[in-house]
């Protein structure tokens, strides 16, 4: 009788510290011992954000969606807009947009519309570990998407890039569906940087707002130089390791499937997760907006935390009433906004001395930062994890001129796929000898 009661008195005892922890597990607990952002890394974030919101709107002139300041997108520097006549299905609504202001060529793309069929079918078309891509895995649906997208634009993106000194920044953004889309489209370009003229790295890059899990962790990691993930408070989509298939199969019981999320992932060991090659992740550096505490009310003034995380890479799922509200692209932007103008009210009070970090040192800071991440994928014997980003610091620094010259040759990252064969596993001509997407296709060796 005592034993059975001491059992039940421990089993008590655990149950109350599990249901604890997890009850009182907010979203600014990931981002705990992370640094803080500085003004000029994150300054392009809000910017970003107003230009995929650009991509709901049926007509500029007059948006619907229009968050404080309006949207400041120039209609006249809209290249093209794609709706989803013009896609088929192939990939979500997006926009090319040439920012003379800010030196950049943006291809933005809106995120999962829920009424869409062909959005679900991208969503679908996936099983785990169905698709293996540059050494790890990647969403085989979103990856065909970003495929078929840089067929259809590589020419324009060129003739932009060429059009305006060779010197713009390529900027990919998405929110959500459109996130890993962004994300698998740069790493695509990164490896073959052909397709653009001959695109230094350094002049590539993407903004995942609100991050879908569309790569394996050795990716994320390995371009966590180039793709920036933006997260807001306790967004479910970056923390939820289901595939996508399942949450929007699930989409109108999704506070019982994440509950039920939270419970699995509780009693999964956390070594068990990382050597896992066909689990995937959120893409690249972290961008996390914290704007809430725990057991306090209303929202208090955004701080912004970046790192380049390989364990506890927003693992848990977090039991809040804004898991998903926190994942609309207008509250981001909103929040971005705030968190960007608060950084420089702090910086400004302190323009009579010296920054805190200077730029250069920061810099510095971040290609540290980026090394010892993939130093720490390495020794925790992440499956393909290796310590280079498989473009040498010379491919990424070469100067136009020498690009073009080797225009012809395919530039590709180390042990990765060559662009003939992307295209070959996921595309196919039809009898007119245009390039469509097969339907299914084998994973890339």
């Amino acid at each position: 009788m005592s034993v059975s009661c001491g059992v039940e008195c421990v089993l008590c005892v655990g149950c109350s510290r599990w249901a604890w922890k997890r009850c009182t597990h907010i979203g600014s607990d990931d981002s705990g011992s992370w640094p803080p952002a500085t003004p000029e890394e994150f300054e392009p974030i809000p910017r970003i954000c107003r230009l995929i919101l650009a991509v709901y709107e049926s007509d500029l002139n007059n948006p619907q969606y229009s968050p404080a300041g309006a949207h400041r997108v120039k209609p006249e520097w809209v290249v093209k807009r794609v709706t989803y006549e013009q896609t088929n299905g192939h990939a979500p609504p997006y926009l090319i947009y040439t920012d003379h202001d800010h030196h950049e060529i943006v291809l933005a793309i809106r995120g999962l519309n829920l009424i869409k069929e062909s959005d679900y079918k991208l969503l679908l078309d996936n099983r785990l570990g169905m698709q293996m891509f540059d050494g790890g895995f990647a969403h085989h649906g979103l990856l065909k998407s970003a495929t078929w997208l840089l067929n259809q634009e590589s020419e324009t993106l060129k003739c932009l890039w060429e059009e305006n000194g060779r010197c713009y920044r390529m900027v990919f953004a998405g929110h959500s569906l459109g996130s890993g889309v962004a994300a698998l489209l740069t790493v695509i370009v990164v490896n073959h940087r052909d397709r653009l003229a001959g695109i230094p790295r350094n002049l590539v890059s993407c903004y995942a707002v609100a991050p879908a899990r569309c790569m394996s962790l050795n990716l994320a990691v390995k371009y966590a130089d180039v793709i920036h993930s933006v997260i807001l408070q306790d967004d479910f989509l970056p923390r939820t390791a289901t595939p996508l298939e399942d949450i929007f199969k699930s989409i109108f019981c999704l506070p019982c499937l994440l509950f039920g999320v939270c419970l699995r992932d509780t009693f999964i060991p956390e070594g068990r997760k990382l050597r896992d090659p066909r689990r995937l992740y959120a893409p690249g550096r972290m961008y996390h907006i914290v704007e809430r505490r725990f057991c306090r009310c209303g929202r208090y003034p955004p701080e912004v935390r970046t790192a380049i995380p390989v364990d506890g890479r927003f693992e848990h799922i977090v039991l809040s009433c804004n898991a998903t509200s926190d994942h609309g692209i207008i509250w981001i932007e909103r929040e971005a906004e705030k968190a960007l103008q608060r950084m420089k009210e702090m910086s400004s009070d302190t323009v009579t001395t010296a920054p805190k970090i200077p730029k250069l040192e920061r810099l510095q800071t971040i290609e540290k930062e980026h090394k010892d991440a993939l130093e720490r994928a390495v020794s925790l014997n992440i499956p393909y994890a290796t310590t280079s980003t498989g473009n040498e610091e010379e491919s990424s620094q070469e100067k136009s001129a020498e690009a073009c010259q080797d225009e012809n040759k395919s530039v590709h990252s180390g042990g990765g796929t060559s662009w003939d064969e992307v295209v070959k596993k996921l595309m196919k001509r039809d009898e007119s000898g245009k390039l469509i997407l097969k339907s299914e296709t084998n994973a890339l060796q």
